[in-house]
């Protein structure tokens, strides 16, 4: 692991753990569970081997085991009985909080040495689903509430990333269905998050559609080009931070003018800015998806 000094707020521990920060301070002082380090103002601050020690808490915890019990355990016990109850629990609990030590401490190794341990009895789309989405819902709050740094945050997003691209790689060589129509993948202007939309294009490619990424930030004049080339069309786009929601209904009245009016074109969108909004009127050949899951069961 890598020698990382790092020290954590209460607050800090509440927002990795799911631990109620009055429920860590009874701990502390019933059990003697944590010792924390004290500021000249007397304000705890935590060791990375304390939030470890937490998280093991916490998934020991959430698999039946009494705080007293957990707290009878001596200190070198505890991470034994989690890869105990990890080999036959919820193994995706474990996972997550393996892959968030890698990225607080920037470990490679940990987050790699996590994913081959899930690979062996998962596929990469459960992994995906079980483990990676409910974490990078995790990692926005914990970016959020600045508990983590954008470089822990960008550190995560680019290995699980990486993972997607591996596994699209190995379906480029293989041939689309006869007459299949074509998925053209693009995030709009200054939109860069294409984790979600990635992973949509994986389990495009693994069913044998034809897809066309186009990545981030593409300008919406842009994409007239690629109707001189196929006759059927369905565009896909994740709206993480953009557009502003405010600006969603015009931008959707400029696609459908653009480049849905008068063809069999269509447009599949999600992401987080759609969550809030209510009523919106669709054009005819705009979907709205709630989740990854809802678009791709729907293909």
């Amino acid at each position: 692991m890598n020698n990382i000094q790092v020290n954590f707020s209460i607050k800090d521990l509440e927002n990795l753990t799911g631990i109620k920060a009055h429920t860590i301070r009874i701990w502390e002082k019933r059990y003697n569970l944590l010792e924390p380090n004290r500021s000249d103002t007397n304000i705890r601050n935590y060791s990375i081997g304390s939030l470890q020690k937490l998280l093991n808490i916490s998934f020991l915890n959430n698999n039946g085991f009494k705080i007293s019990k957990i707290a009878s355990l001596e200190e070198e016990e505890i991470p034994i009985k989690v890869r105990e109850i990890a080999s036959r629990a919820k193994v995706e609990d474990h996972a997550i909080n393996a892959f968030k030590m890698a990225m607080i401490n920037f470990d490679q190794v940990l987050f790699y040495n996590t994913y081959n341990n899930l690979i062996e009895n998962k596929t990469f789309s459960d992994i995906f689903y079980t483990v990676f989405l409910p974490l990078l819902n995790e990692i926005g709050m914990l970016w959020q509430t600045n508990t983590i740094t954008p470089s822990q945050e960008h550190f995560l997003s680019v290995h699980i990333k990486q993972k997607i691209l591996l596994n699209i790689e190995r379906l480029q060589s293989l041939e689309p269905k006869p007459n299949s129509k074509t998925f053209v993948l693009y995030l709009p202007d200054n939109e860069i998050h294409d984790i979600g939309l990635l992973f949509i294009n994986y389990q495009l490619r693994s069913k044998g559609y034809h897809t066309i990424f186009l990545g981030e930030s593409v300008p919406l004049d842009s994409l007239t080009s690629v109707l001189e080339f196929f006759n059927e069309i369905t565009f896909i786009s994740y709206f993480t931070v953009n557009p502003e929601v405010e600006k969603i209904p015009e931008y959707i009245d400029e696609f459908n003018d653009l480049l849905l009016k008068e063809n069999n074109h269509n447009l599949m969108l999600l992401g987080p800015k759609l969550e809030s909004i209510d009523n919106l009127n669709l054009p005819k050949n705009v979907i709205v998806y709630q989740s990854i899951e809802d678009l791709v069961n729907n293909l």
